[in-house]
């Protein structure tokens, strides 16, 4: 139970409709940490609420619950708090922020992107700001599929704290993709695969064995 709890931030992207509550769980392999040439398997949860305001979900790699308004159509703002890694996958905490998501279409094919602040409650752990974006590319026959892409940037503290060098600026960048397949009505298949690659800066901490790395999820999910 503790490795779940600790290892909830992993839990996989999702691939479905906004207003749909998914619960579920899964396994995902990874790097022990960002730079490590060791893999670890955790079980994961799956998790995908929205209410008006509150939410919670696993999506983008984070476990995490708040609450979100809508600006305009498409458009949302929120405040969230949010499980976080401990550097060198120990002495896990927790963030607090706010996002900006945008949800649209360009022609047919639907669109989703995602900047995001978080700063963590340890304040020596510094703060990091992401953006990402999705891409649905198929869906039909029950099946959805999807690419995004994301880049993460740390603050100086951050650095510090995870990777022992005195840099600020781009953490890392990834390319992946993400798909679910419909059971039956209420239950889904999901699942990811992601290629992450650690920038300069990350790279020259002494903790780093390889900046390029996969991270690879599979799941099952309830839906109410």
């Amino acid at each position: 139970m503790k490795r779940v709890l600790l290892c909830a931030l992993l839990a996989l992207p999702m691939l479905a409709a906004a207003q749909d509550t998914l619960f579920g769980a899964g396994v995902r392999s990874r790097p022990k940490y960002d730079g490590s040439g060791d893999r670890t398997v955790d079980l994961v949860p799956v998790i995908r609420y929205y209410g008006d305001p509150w939410f919670a979900r696993t999506t983008q790699g984070i476990l995490e619950g708040g609450a979100r308004w809508s600006v305009r159509r498409g458009l949302d703002v929120g405040a969230q708090a949010a499980y976080e890694q401990g550097p060198l996958d120990r002495d896990p905490g927790a963030s607090f922020g706010v996002h900006l998501e945008a949800d649209g279409t360009l022609g047919r094919v639907p669109v989703n992107a995602l900047v995001r602040l978080r700063q963590h409650v340890d304040t020596d752990r510094g703060l990091e700001l992401d953006t990402r974006a999705n891409v649905g590319v198929y869906g039909a026959y029950g099946v959805a599929a999807g690419l995004f892409a994301q880049a993460t940037w740390a603050s100086e503290k951050h650095f510090a704290a995870y990777y022992g060098v005195r840099e600020s600026g781009l953490l890392f960048t990834s390319l992946g993709a993400l798909a679910s397949y419909e059971l039956t009505h209420r239950w889904q298949l999901v699942g990811s695969v992601e290629g992450r690659h650690l920038s300069d800066e990350a790279a020259k901490s002494a903790i780093v064995q390889r900046r390029s790395a996969a991270y690879a999820s599979g799941g099952l999910a309830y839906r109410f």
